[in-house]
């Protein structure tokens, strides 16, 4: 069936995407009760000893977490471990996955892993499951998301890993100290409170009790000591950077100019800023603009990096909600600022809560693959229809702010990133209110007032078919990806519907 943006959902696969966000209902699931006896050890010999002790087995799911990206060493660690103990058919529910994480691929031809559910995926390893390796579709969810399966139950966690820079001999975490530092540990905090046993490894074990604490000994069962769990400068790789580009500069400057006639900039707004070259270039414009016209932001939401924190250090932002630092100024920021705040992964971003805090956001600035003429954006696909990237908190945010723009180049390559129909769509274009590029700014139709409020201000305003259309004339209208009839993976929007799905890609 067709769901509301047009894609076809077989109906087995569950619930279309509606165009409405669901509604919860239910209880909350919960994790295993357990206590720990007086003076109980929890510190074990090895990373095989405590898989053994938490009694996983054939068939259940283990989940990790990605906040030292491209610098993870724990997931391949642990999968070595597993294979070795002969346990089989797992499911992978990480929060995303890097590409460093190439070795799961020869995991998953061995049968230790059957299963994946996460946000995203990378090289290698996304390459094979866009080509069919898995028995089954991985499952893509947002980062609340996420949060939602688990608290709900729809996604049931056996055995959470957590790579903690710092922990005790009793299980106290923390992500500020050692040296793996990463920072805030927001998506691992969703899974200790849910999972039915949680093996936290570190590399810098410490006396009880250690200050601060991010996830409590009352969460963690076993503490396993490695040579290390990661190298942190891994954080700042992928889709963090900085830029010199021209093209990007302007991008930056124009959705600047976006946000400052917006009608949303003013005395206590709220904020998202990506962690790209075009999105840390706007918060260096809009710091020069909030100190002319003397405004201030009440909090900065999301992944933190450097250029942000500079925003709270000059008190240009009261304060931070942080879900995951992007870089290691970010990581101390936390460790040493008060009003530099950890928050989990359901906080910031779960629908089914009371309060996630993308709620409250006015601005976000995203980024996009591909982008259609009804707004719809991908960050998943690349053109040739191979994932390549993660939903991350894209839907969460879009949905959540009252005003979300799509900072784009217009092209890649000789590739246009306006086109009529996005490979794989995310974010509904029911979310986007603008689309900036280097040759023009489009203005969701919905927003008639924004868009004379821009072009009252000089800035260059055209259709999301002019913006097609100017592409095509440059790089000419690709050829169509052929695909398969067999679906490698299953994107789902927020809520838990569905809003795409991956088909096989052929050569």
């Amino acid at each position: 069936m067709l769901n509301a943006v047009g894609r076809e959902i077989p109906e087995e696969l569950g619930m279309p995407y509606k165009g409405e966000m669901l509604q919860p209902s239910g209880r909350a699931a919960g994790h295993l009760i357990k206590a720990a006896r007086p003076h109980e050890k929890k510190v074990l010999s090895g990373i095989k000893e405590a898989i053994i002790k938490s009694g996983l087995k054939d068939g259940m799911t283990i989940s990790f977490h990605h906040h030292l990206r491209e610098g993870d060493y724990l997931v391949n660690m642990v999968l070595a471990a597993i294979d070795e103990l002969g346990i089989r058919d797992l499911k992978l529910a990480p929060s995303s996955l890097n590409n460093c994480h190439e070795p799961v691929i020869e995991y998953i031809k061995k049968g230790v892993i059957t299963s994946i559910e996460t946000s995203g995926l990378r090289g290698s390893l996304a390459r094979e499951v866009s080509g069919g390796i898995l028995k089954k579709p991985v499952i893509i969810r947002s980062h609340g998301g996420r949060p939602r399966a688990i608290e709900s139950g729809e996604l049931h966690i056996d055995v959470a890993f957590i790579g903690a820079p710092c922990a005790d001999t009793y299980g106290n975490l923390n992500g500020v100290d050692g040296p793996s530092a990463f920072g805030a540990m927001g998506y691992a905090m969703v899974d200790a409170r849910h999972a039915d046993c949680v093996i936290a490894i570190t590399d810098n074990l410490k006396k009880y009790p250690i200050q601060p604490i991010s996830i409590p000994a009352t969460l963690v069962d076993y503490v396993v000591c490695v040579d290390s769990i990661g190298n942190p400068e891994g954080i700042m790789s992928g889709a963090t950077r900085f830029t010199r580009s021209p093209r990007e500069l302007l991008i930056a400057e124009l959705a600047s100019r976006v946000i400052i006639n917006s009608g949303v900039f003013e005395d206590g707004f709220s904020m998202q800023m990506g962690s790209g070259g075009a999105s840390l270039a706007v918060i260096r414009y809009l710091s020069n603009a909030m100190k002319k016209r003397n405004i201030k932001a009440s909090y900065g939401l999301g992944g933190i990096t450097g250029p942000y924190v500079q925003l709270l250090e000059e008190g240009l932002v009261e304060r931070f909600l942080d879900v995951q630092c992007f870089d290691l100024r970010a990581v101390e920021s936390l460790k040493n600022d008060g009003n530099h705040i950890e928050i989990d992964a359901s906080y910031y971003a779960n629908p089914f809560n009371k309060g996630c805090a993308v709620n409250n956001l006015d601005i976000v600035i995203l980024s996009a693959l591909e982008i259609d003429t009804d707004f719809n954006v991908n960050v998943i696909t690349g053109s040739d229809g191979t994932i390549m990237g993660a939903s991350g908190g894209h839907s969460d945010a879009a949905y959540g702010a009252r005003l979300t723009i799509i900072t784009t180049p217009l092209m890649r390559g000789r590739l246009p990133i306006v086109v009529d129909r996005v490979q794989t769509v995310i974010t509904p274009g029911s979310s986007i209110d603008v689309v900036v590029t280097e040759r023009g700014i489009a203005v969701n139709p919905k927003n008639k007032g924004m868009e004379e409020r821009l072009k009252d201000a000089g800035l260059p305003i055209c259709s999301i078919e002019e913006l097609k259309h100017r592409a095509e004339k440059i790089t000419g209208k690709p050829d169509p990806v052929q695909f398969g009839d067999r679906i490698v993976g299953i994107v789902e929007y927020r809520d838990g519907s569905i809003i795409d799905v991956i088909r096989n890609v052929i050569d």
